[in-house]
């Protein structure tokens, strides 16, 4: 959050993936104009709280940060419909062309 702060970027922080879909659904539509979700999460994992937020809303774009560069780990990701995935750690630079990428995309 301190890092995308300083680089211009609003933040709210989700403590597990079924705090996330929750604020995603009492959001005003266009409120949260991006997600990163971590994959490794108590209570409700990232996949799992991507599907959740494809119900709600198809068009934000979720991000996937994780420790696991496998393709099986990715492969799992395009089925969940994430937009993208990074591997932790994160280049910094890469993370905030990706941001600013998806951003620019709507």
């Amino acid at each position: 959050a301190a890092i995308l702060g300083d680089a211009g970027f609003t933040t709210e922080i989700a403590g597990n993936g079924q705090i996330a879909v929750e604020m995603l659904k009492k959001s005003e539509p266009g409120y949260y104009q991006l997600v990163l979700m971590d994959l490794q999460m108590p209570v409700m994992d990232g996949y799992a709280a991507t599907c959740k937020i494809r119900e709600l809303s198809s068009d934000v774009p979720i991000l996937a940060l994780s420790a696991f560069a496998f393709d099986e780990e990715k492969e799992k990701a395009k089925c969940c419909r994430f937009n993208d995935y990074l591997v932790k750690p994160v280049d910094i630079p890469l993370l905030k062309y990706k941001i600013k990428y998806y951003l620019n995309k709507k």
